[in-house]
């Protein structure tokens, strides 16, 4: 691994960035399960449909310092790369997205550092998905060492749409035919219809629901 060790007195080995930031991940996931719980016991619904973790690995992390300019030392790892610990929040309809964000944000120890609105502005591509860039505490057995965390949060059906966009990126290098990327862009304005109808359909059967309590 092309990484170069940087030793100062909060991380000072891969070892231990691996550690902090599956320890960050963790922390994030359990949040969100203990919310879904919560929402769940109060709405009688869940929010969230599934969560996906995962840590990139060295060689993606040196090949992005690399193409932004930097040495492959920890010190920039930590600095300039802000998806070191991603976590994806799959949710059923994309009222649940601006839901989960706003739950984040109101947990009194994480940060939000910054956000990317893909859903109310997508890409041109017609990618389309919530990312926030947060911070939370690792408590280590002598400190406190905040790490970095990636959070996606989109519908299924966009997560779907996002799987084989990522497939074409990699397949093609980046320069896939212009068709396919047509053909995509019609997908994603699909999904995007099928999102607004499974939204309203849903919100039309918790009327009746309502109606037929009360």
């Amino acid at each position: 691994m092309d990484v170069r060790e940087y030793r100062d007195n909060e991380v000072d080995s891969w070892e231990e960035v691996n550690l902090i930031y599956n320890a960050a991940l963790k922390q994030v996931q359990t949040k969100m399960e203990i919310l879904n719980d919560e929402f769940q016991r109060v709405h009688k619904y869940n929010p969230i449909e599934h969560i996906k973790a995962r840590i990139k690995s060295s060689g993606s992390i040196v090949k992005k310092l690399r193409r932004y300019g930097y040495e492959s030392t920890i010190e920039n790892m930590i600095t300039y790369v802000n998806d070191m610990a991603g976590i994806r929040i799959i949710c059923s309809f994309t009222s649940d997205i601006f839901r989960i964000a706003e739950m984040i944000e109101n947990q009194k120890d994480i940060k939000v550092l910054s956000v990317k609105d893909y859903i109310t502005y997508p890409k041109a591509s017609g990618y389309k998905s919530y990312h926030m860039i947060i911070s939370v505490p690792v408590y280590l057995s002598d400190r406190i060492v905040d790490a970095k965390v990636e959070v996606q949060i989109r519908t299924v059906a966009m997560d779907f749409w996002a799987s084989l966009e990522h497939k074409m990126h990699y397949k093609f290098e980046g320069d896939a035919p212009q068709h396919i990327k047509d053909e995509l862009v019609e997908c994603a304005r699909m999904v995007a219809d099928l999102d607004n109808r499974m939204l309203l359909l849903n919100e039309e059967i918790l009327e009746l629901s309502k109606a037929q309590e009360g």
